[in-house]
């Protein structure tokens, strides 16, 4: 643009160099997908290390890349653990890095990233909130926060972790359970990654009994007829959890809800606030001025009105807050491609006549 008579200011964006991707397991094709497409179009050549649990998907990407004329050097796999991650982050040759994982790994793979004075945007875990006033639709609040709840055996980061309950909602949550139900491992429920991942999330929902809670629907024991090796967690919904309970704090990463009950609308904002995390929060209500208070308050990147899952469509782009977040800007959306790129600036004057001006 113009920015004085005869003086012209332009950006354009350029490529870092190699760059690359580190991605989590639950998502095999979407996560690596939400920055593929951004970092080689906008020219960078990239390293992508898929989770070592689920390899198979990536390596075919790559294989289909291949076949469709992408020169050799520009998409690069390197499958391995945690030595590989530790050599992305300290490599000199490598400018940036994605990483999509636990708030746990996301913390050192953000610190040993940028000691190393490269750029670093690290997704970690969530803990999501699902405010439930009384006045919210029976229906489709259960049936929402269900599909939420256990949507990929609940191993996402936008699952619904906990629902606050606000008031007078006991007729939501009998509707909620009748939902739960009609969730079938084997059918319409998939197994957990791993037996260790099912150990975990069956004993936080054990521990969360022994404290008091109610389980109004148990998934634990679950065994699938003709898949008696798959590691399965049935839908389960525990009432009367208590905040300060591993269960309400801590991700669970499987088909599990935890109900708190709250006083009023603001002691419900104060139990999600309190969260470290900050992905998703949600409410349910008929009334659009609670919504719009809710909305104000919640401490999260992704906001939702009566929606279990509230990820942004495109354009629109994909990141939360607080210890869900580490860098600046998010994987998705506009500001990814401030972060993939290098913003140069030039500016030019052809007026000779103008001997003084601010660019003299």
């Amino acid at each position: 643009m113009e920015v004085s008579k005869g003086v012209e200011c332009r950006t354009e964006h350029l490529p870092l160099g190699v760059v690359a991707s580190i991605t989590p397991f639950n998502f095999p094709i979407m996560v690596p997908n939400w920055t593929i497409p951004n970092v080689i179009a906008l020219g960078n050549c990239m390293i992508i290390k898929p989770s070592e649990q689920v390899p198979l998907s990536v390596n075919r990407l790559a294989e289909l890349l291949k076949e469709a004329g992408l020169p050799d050097g520009v998409f690069n796999v390197v499958n391995g653990s945690k030595e590989i991650v530790e050599a992305i982050c300290d490599h000199p040759g490598i400018k940036a890095v994605s990483f999509v994982g636990s708030t746990q790994v996301a913390k050192i793979v953000y610190q040993r990233s940028t000691s190393n004075l490269k750029r670093c945007l690290a997704l970690g875990g969530a803990k999501n909130h699902l405010i439930v006033l009384p006045d919210a639709n029976p229906e489709m609040t259960a049936f929402d926060i269900a599909a939420s709840m256990a949507g990929c055996a609940g191993q996402r980061c936008m699952a619904a972790s906990a629902m606050v309950g606000v008031g007078k909602i006991d007729h939501i949550v009998d509707r909620l359970c009748d939902e739960a139900r009609k969730i079938i491992p084997g059918k319409n429920l998939g197994s957990v990654i791993s037996k260790e991942a099912k150990e975990r999330i069956e004993r936080y929902i054990t521990e969360a009994e022994a404290a008091g809670a109610k389980v109004l629907v148990d998934g634990r024991n679950t065994i699938v007829k003709g898949q008696e090796g798959g590691y399965y967690v049935g839908p389960t919904v525990i009432d009367f959890v208590k905040p300060d309970m591993a269960i309400a704090k801590e991700e669970v990463f499987g088909p599990v809800l935890a109900i708190v009950r709250a006083k009023n609308v603001d002691d419900a904002i104060q139990i999600e606030n309190s969260s470290p995390y900050g992905n998703a929060a949600s409410v349910f209500t008929q009334s659009g001025g609670m919504a719009k208070y809710v909305m104000s308050k919640a401490s999260a990147g992704m906001i939702g009105v009566n929606i279990g899952v509230p990820v942004p469509r495109e354009p629109f782009s994909f990141g939360g807050c607080n210890e869900s977040k580490f860098g600046v800007g998010d994987i998705t959306g506009k500001t990814s491609i401030n972060f993939w790129t290098q913003l140069k600036k030039t500016t030019s004057k052809w007026n000779p006549e103008a001997r003084t001006n601010w660019m003299s």
